[in-house]
């Protein structure tokens, strides 16, 4: 049990190997630190990344999953998204910011995908309006932007170190959206279906290490689903003028069960053990569950 000043409000160890241990967190002063969690007193590296609150975080390229540079992900209230390399001190190796004129949005969510090799690396960013953007780390551009209408809680490639494959991203008001990416068609971009769950805010998407088809969706009203993808017949077609699009899949509910009286905020799978869960919720209380047959669909 460790205690800081300033509250914590994300956290990963994606930049990390399972040797070091090491914790990068954002906490509400816009500050990203990296703790050594066997000597946690001072952080190992640290920054005043964002003006302001530090919503969402993630990590790649440590832990053996996806290739290239460890790096770390920030998006914050303040409308920005920042890439860190922990080797380089104090300035970030991408910044993602509104152009002038555009007004700022605050960004609830960032994922990265593609880290399939040395050079390939994408972000993706939901924000509260419902923007969902992509950022290509490689060309340093904005290579796709959409909006599902509803502020954009969670969003999660279903592999970080392939081919870009699937995103799930999961709204305010019950709607999730599965895109598929492999196939980007210059004017409509990607292929995506949505379900609407229930009635109340989708907190949360996370997919199954063991198999990238099936993700839980964790919800407002205490609940947990557990989903399925399953994809077309043909991934891809020509349009009337010869471009390729994308073609969408179906989703079917497995199962699904109410643990909590207060949204379910956050959720995990164990890479180890197929089923193996853990989630946080409102009632201030750390559930570990275990979903059966997973073998079997």
């Amino acid at each position: 049990k460790i205690e800081k000043a300033k509250p914590i409000k994300c956290g990963t160890f994606g930049a990390t190997s399972l040797q070091q241990r090491y914790l990068a967190t954002g906490d509400f002063g816009g500050n990203l630190n990296i703790w050594n969690l066997e000597a946690p007193e001072i952080p190992v590296y640290s920054v005043k990344g964002h003006k302001e609150i530090i919503n969402s975080i993630d990590g790649v390229g440590g832990l053996g999953i996806g290739e290239g540079a460890p790096e770390i992900v920030t998006g914050s209230r303040d409308g920005t998204v920042k890439v860190w390399d922990p080797r380089q001190k104090d300035t970030p190796v991408a910044n993602m910011e509104p152009v002038q004129g555009e007004s700022k949005r605050d960004c609830w969510t960032v994922a990265f995908g593609n880290a399939y090799n040395q050079e390939e690396r994408v972000v993706c960013a939901g924000y509260d309006n419902g923007d969902i953007k992509l950022f290509d780390l490689k060309t340093m551009s904005l290579r796709w932007e959409t909006n599902i209408k509803n502020g954009v809680c969670s969003v999660e490639f279903d592999r970080k170190d392939v081919n870009m494959n699937k995103l799930v991203a999961t709204s305010l008001e019950g709607k999730f959206h599965v895109f598929d990416m492999r196939t980007q068609h210059p004017t409509k971009g990607f292929a995506s279906v949505s379900e609407k769950a229930q009635k109340s805010t989708i907190w949360q998407v996370r997919h199954l290490p063991q198999n990238r088809d099936i993700f839980m969706t964790s919800g407002g009203a205490g609940s947990l689903h557990l989903w399925k993808y399953e994809y077309p017949a043909q991934r891809s077609k020509k349009d009337s003028e010869g471009a390729e699009m994308g073609v969408a899949g179906s989703l079917s509910l497995l199962q699904n069960v109410t643990l909590s009286t207060q949204p379910i905020s956050s959720l995990d799978w164990s890479p180890d053990k197929k089923g193996l869960c853990v989630c946080g919720a409102f009632d201030q209380t750390v559930r570990v569950l275990i979903v059966t047959k997973l073998n079997k669909v």
